[in-house]
């Protein structure tokens, strides 16, 4: 694993963002203070409820290396969390992979995952590119990363973050990494990096030394949109304008809680985000692998199913390691009831 001593170089030129020494958003954050801290973390470590994680197994379907080569292009499959395969003109592209045991610095403690990955790194094809919201240990895995280095063409991350790649040894002319608003175009994948509104670290010393971003990603014929980590803010209404349509918006919707608003979106923020950028297809992400909140495992989707219907709005969201048509899916079932805790409340 990383050392909890690493930290990014200084961004390439200069940053709106980036102000003495730290990456900041458009908008302060909302601060807890030192109570409000300490009884959270007393919540997470004594008073968390027994139905933030499933008492049974999460039914995963498994992939191949042969699937996922004769599958169709405009393929998605979820990993887990936020990691996300796409088949995007004959090519495979990956979102925030994380497939270690724990999202942690240290795999004997910390977030548990429910499930195992649909496969292995090993299993995977040759990737065409990691597009990389953050750095925060469910989103940016070490382990994962120097695994896949050898079958991955580019990294593609926010400014600093691609430093932390380099420093662990990944070759740096396979990394690209850009402020808001910046992007590139690799093999007829056009990537824009866009504003989030969230923070970033890997210990307790390197606190917003990089940055955080949602990205766009657009083909010829398909247009996508990734929140990344980020709590609701008025600059998806400007994503929106800029790129929007979208035929499929991958949106935060899990780890929320009142306590912190400003880096996670409540399920009725995350409706509101799909509308504001515009887009045509939802499916909620950042849920259904790790225990990140207080919340049961379930509520993000029981949540998110409701309000999407009673707006009109058509959701998907396939089991892990399910394959999903981007342009026109299929209804996904509400799999995680199949696992779900009885609820004594």
């Amino acid at each position: 694993m990383s050392s909890c001593s690493e930290s990014p170089a200084a961004p390439h030129g200069p940053s709106p963002q980036f102000v003495d020494g730290r990456f900041r958003n458009a908008a302060p954050r909302h601060r807890l203070g030192m109570l409000k801290t300490l009884g959270v973390l007393w919540r997470f470590a004594l008073g968390k409820p027994a139905d933030t994680v499933p008492d049974r197994p999460i039914a995963v379907q498994p992939l191949t290396t042969a699937a996922l080569l004769q599958a169709p292009d405009d393929s998605l499959w979820r990993l887990g969390h936020s990691t996300l395969l796409l088949k995007l003109d004959g090519r495979f592209w990956l979102t925030d992979p994380v497939f270690s045991e724990r999202a942690s610095p240290v795999q004997f403690l910390g977030p548990k995952r429910f499930h195992a990955p649909p496969l292995a790194i090993e299993d995977l094809p040759p990737i065409a590119g990691v597009i990389l919201s953050h750095d925060h240990y469910d989103h940016l895995d070490h382990a994962a990363i120097l695994k896949l280095a050898p079958k991955v063409e580019h990294f593609v991350a926010p400014l600093g973050v691609g430093d932390r790649l380099i420093a662990w040894g990944v070759p740096a002319a396979k990394v690209q990494q850009f402020d808001w608003w910046q992007g590139t175009t690799l093999g007829g994948l056009r990537l824009v990096a866009t504003p989030a509104q969230h923070f970033s670290g890997r210990s307790l010393s390197d606190g917003n030394r990089t940055l955080w971003a949602s990205w766009v990603l657009m083909t010829a014929d398909t247009r996508i949109f990734f929140t990344g980590d980020t709590g609701y803010f008025d600059g998806f209404q400007a994503i929106g304008e800029r790129f929007g349509p979208f035929d499929l918006t991958l949106v935060e919707t899990g780890a929320y809680n009142a306590d912190w608003p400003d880096v996670h979106m409540q399920p009725e923020q995350s409706l509101q985000a799909h509308l504001d950028v515009k887009g045509r297809y939802m499916m909620p992400i950042h849920n259904g692998t790790f225990d990140l909140s207080l919340h049961p495992w379930t509520e993000p989707f029981e949540r998110i199913t409701a309000l999407a219907a009673a707006a009109g709005v058509p959701l998907v969201a396939p089991a892990m390691g399910e394959r999903l048509d981007i342009r026109a899916p299929a209804p996904s079932r509400q799999w995680w009831r199949e696992a779900a805790v009885p609820s004594a409340r």
